[in-house]
């Protein structure tokens, strides 16, 4: 990641103090830590103290030396598996500032695109969408701008058992078409406004 002239901080994507802790843990040295990493003990010290980051290629043998996995690392907690109840309707999606890319995972996860560390969204409640029943389809129409600068970038449906994503892009239409297979929530994402969630209502027999 390069940085502009006079500019002297970067996305932290491991925290000095969480690099710290987890070899404390390991009752183990920084000189112990540097040995098994083949870097300078000078250089875990920097790393520790927040005057450094170690590279890149470094994140997974510096997780394995501490005896934790990456998203630990990443995210500076130990985790455990709080998801084993499989529940689609937990699911979390991330927008990347740089790329546009969107990602979704079904539980909390730490998520990277472009050297960022992207947080989740936060859903606010709509009732926006325009929802056509059709056949085993729902078409779904949002009265919204696709202009370059204001957007809807993608549309998403959840249900119990799975996430269909429609990527949109600007001057085209906000609108898009999903399997009904027991979808319970829409969502949809403005590029300035953020992230909206509607319920879709049981459909009558």
């Amino acid at each position: 990641m390069l940085l502009a002239k006079g500019e002297d901080t970067m996305d932290p994507y491991v925290t000095g103090t969480a690099i710290r802790r987890f070899r404390e843990k390991q009752n183990m040295t920084q000189a112990q830590l540097a040995q098994k990493l083949c870097v300078s003990d000078k250089a875990v010290s920097k790393w520790e103290t927040g005057n450094g980051y170690p590279d890149i290629t470094l994140l997974e043998p510096l997780a394995q030396a501490l005896g934790i996995s990456v998203i630990e690392l990443l995210s500076g907690n130990c985790i455990s598996n709080v998801n084993r109840a499989f529940n689609m309707l937990r699911v979390r999606f991330y927008v990347c500032p740089v790329c546009g890319n969107v990602i979704c995972a079904t539980g909390d996860t730490v998520v990277s695109c472009c050297g960022i560390t992207l947080p989740a969204l936060e859903a606010e409640p709509s009732e926006d969408l325009q929802i056509e029943a059709v056949e085993d389809e729902y078409f779904i129409t949002i009265p919204h701008d696709m202009t370059k600068s204001h957007y809807i970038s993608f549309m998403a449906a959840v249900s119990d058992d799975g996430v269909q994503i429609v990527k949109l892009y600007p001057e085209g239409n906000a609108q898009a078409r999903f399997k009904v297979n027991r979808t319970k929530h829409l969502y949809y994402f403005c590029n300035r406004h953020g992230l909206y969630v509607q319920q879709i209502a049981k459909r009558k027999r």
